[in-house]
């Protein structure tokens, strides 16, 4: 046995392991951040912002009339002062202009954000980091989701829209998630999603992909034909009666593994579109966990040679004991891990 409690991933073409290590992880040191006093000023017609252009100390920040001595201009009686760190008017600023280009948004945050350091150099350091950190982070989503798609057998794409005489926003959000966490605790569902807003409409929706086991569906698949009025024509949908009652529209479209990668694509556009988080049930999971056999692994693969790319016909082990050549129902026993 070469290798053993290796994590498994599948890519959607190949098997891959990681073997294990026995180093820990360093905890990384937290990077402190610098306060800054950021003045809100309504003004008639609307509400504006304007940003003090010195950084507060912890000290200074023990009240606001501390922060306002701060700001270059007087605060008048309708202007109010809120502490802040550079971080968190970062992430601000990055979600208010998380529509335009790449390159637009850099430059308006930068401008923006200017007046906090010493000179234009220190500002464009720090959004260009912070800019590279979002990517960084971006990737990982994409990662994380991919690896726990391919190893949770999803059977279906469905799209929830609340219809008004039932819910309002908040409790459609609310109600919806409560009833998919149940039917994941007591039947088994698994599914991952992003809640959005229609272009025009900006009506709250849910998409996701789900794995349904045969016999949980809380109630009959119907098909219904209805007008589209968005494309001014007449559509068909598979519509789950119990969802359809009790909190409005739905479309359940099966998929199968060729699909996937689509779907995955149609939520990863959502995610890097509007900066919205990814929605797990429990149970998904990355990796499953098998020690692999030296005749099973067909190369080493990736930085430093340290992944192990798999036979597709690989066996699975678990602390010794065979448990059978890699397939849904095997990977299905073997332990898992994030």
């Amino acid at each position: 046995m070469a290798y053993g409690e290796t994590k498994v991933y599948f890519d959607g073409s190949h098997y891959i392991a990681i073997p294990h290590t026995g180093r820990k992880n360093k905890r990384r040191r937290k990077r402190e951040d610098e306060e800054i006093a950021v003045v809100e000023k309504k003004e008639e017609g609307g509400s504006e912002t304007q940003k003090a252009t010195e950084p507060l100390t912890q000290q200074q920040t023990a009240d606001n009339e501390s922060q306002m001595e701060q700001c270059k201009f007087e605060p008048s009686e309708q202007s109010t002062v809120r502490t802040i760190t550079k971080k968190q008017l970062f992430e601000e600023l990055y979600t208010k202009y998380i529509n335009l280009r790449k390159s637009e948004r850099q430059d308006m945050i930068l401008k923006e954000m200017q007046p906090y350091f010493d000179n234009q150099e220190q500002a464009k350091e720090y959004v260009r980091w912070n800019m590279e950190r979002k990517y960084r982070n971006l990737v990982c989503r994409r990662v994380r989701m991919t690896r726990k798609a391919r190893l949770a057998n999803f059977n279906y794409f469905c799209t929830f829209t609340y219809d008004d005489k039932k819910h309002t926003e908040e409790s459609f959000r609310k109600k919806l998630k409560n009833k998919l966490s149940l039917l994941a605790y007591r039947q088994g569902w698994r599914y991952m999603g992003v809640w959005e807003r229609s272009p025009e409409k900006q009506r709250l929706h849910f998409h996701g992909l789900f794995h349904i086991p045969d016999g949980t569906m809380p109630s009959e698949l119907e098909i219904v034909r209805d007008y589209s009025k968005p494309n001014h024509k007449m559509q068909e949908s598979i519509q789950c009666r119990y969802f359809t009652e009790n909190f409005g529209r739905n479309d359940f479209k099966e998929i199968n593994k060729r699909r996937l990668g689509e779907s995955l694509a149609y939520l990863m556009k959502y995610i890097e579109k509007s900066g919205e988080r990814i929605v797990y049930s429990k149970g998904m999971y990355q990796y499953f966990i098998s020690d692999i056999m030296d005749d099973d692994v067909v190369s080493t693969i990736g930085q430093e040679d340290k992944k192990l790319l798999l036979f597709d016909d690989f066996e699975c082990w678990d602390e010794g004991c065979l448990m059978g050549k890699v397939s849904e129902e095997i990977i299905s026993q073997m332990r898992k891990t994030n």
